[in-house]
């Protein structure tokens, strides 16, 4: 729970940084000529084998005391519990204040879609829907890993989420060689997006309803399944079309009543710090019965 606490440390290069330059490297060296799906299954294969290969030599070169410290550190920074609640908290607390544009700048750090004409609905929308995926991207998925297959497990989780936000996108360039990457991570983050779903609706006290009727109609097979959730506790609409380099991207309606203002903002970091608490109870549930 250090990370939640205290954070990351700023000034300390993040492991997410580089398995990112590995990526980018492969990529551009490997993402050209014939056979691209191929040479991204390979991709996905490098990733795996190193990522994992770290996470065993920590957990079982180092040894004793030192290992365990090691292990404990090294799994804290594969979960992003507390830098999601301050890139969150950066774009409450502008838009509670009505300064728009502030607001607008904070969420443009935290999703991909336009955000410089969004109104205080859009920003609000934006960053709900942010939080609650990437409660499942960033701290169910790499924790469930973890409590799975140890650091092995952790490390590789989070090296195919990073691939898959860096080349699991259907432009010409990367849909051939990100598709191993981004199947990879539909597969990863299959059960904690469920689980994601479930602890929002239990730590929301409601959105059971919303979610399972709702969380089929995300593009994504399992992103649907938080922000339906989230949507459904705090009673607000959530999804709608928005637009991409300029370019309109229509979605679907999930949830009900009207869209989010910058009070249920507020109401959503509530229930995402509730959900994670409910997390770390049956992680130690899990760790004390083992």
């Amino acid at each position: 729970m250090g990370e939640a606490t205290v954070g990351y440390p700023v000034k300390w290069p993040h492991p997410v940084m580089a398995v990112g330059a590995l990526i980018d490297g492969i990529e551009r060296r490997w993402n050209h000529g014939v056979a691209r799906r191929a040479k991204g299954v390979a991709l996905l294969l490098v990733l795996i084998v190193t990522a994992g290969g770290v996470g065993w030599a920590i957990e079982h070169v180092a040894g004793g005391s030192l290992g365990f410290a090691l292990a404990v550190i090294a799994g804290s920074t594969g979960l992003a519990q507390r830098s999601l609640n301050d890139h969150v908290v950066a774009v409450a607390e502008p838009l509670a204040a009505g300064d728009l544009p502030g607001a607008r700048h904070g969420v443009a750090r935290i999703v991909g879609r336009d955000t410089d004409r969004l109104a205080e609905a859009g920003v609000a929308t934006a960053a709900i829907e942010s939080l609650a995926e990437s409660f499942c991207d960033g701290v169910v998925m790499p924790a469930f890993w973890y409590a799975l297959l140890g650091l092995p497990g952790l490390f590789a989780a989070k090296a195919i989420s990073t691939a898959d936000s860096l080349v699991g996108h259907r432009t010409e360039r990367l849909e051939a060689f990100g598709w191993a990457s981004a199947r990879a991570d539909d597969l990863i983050a299959f059960v904690p997006a469920r689980l994601s779903g479930a602890l929002i609706a239990l730590a929301g006290r409601g959105g059971w309803r919303i979610m399972v009727r709702d969380a089929r109609r995300h593009a994504s097979p399992n992103a649907g399944w938080p922000e339906a959730a989230m949507a459904g506790a705090l009673g607000r609409r959530l999804g709608g079309s928005v637009t991409y380099d300029g370019e309109p991207a229509p979605r679907p309606v999930i949830g009900e009543g009207p869209p989010p203002a910058a009070a249920d903002l507020y109401r959503a970091l509530t229930v995402y710090r509730r959900a994670c608490l409910l997390l770390w109870l049956i992680a130690g549930a899990f760790a004390w019965g083992r």
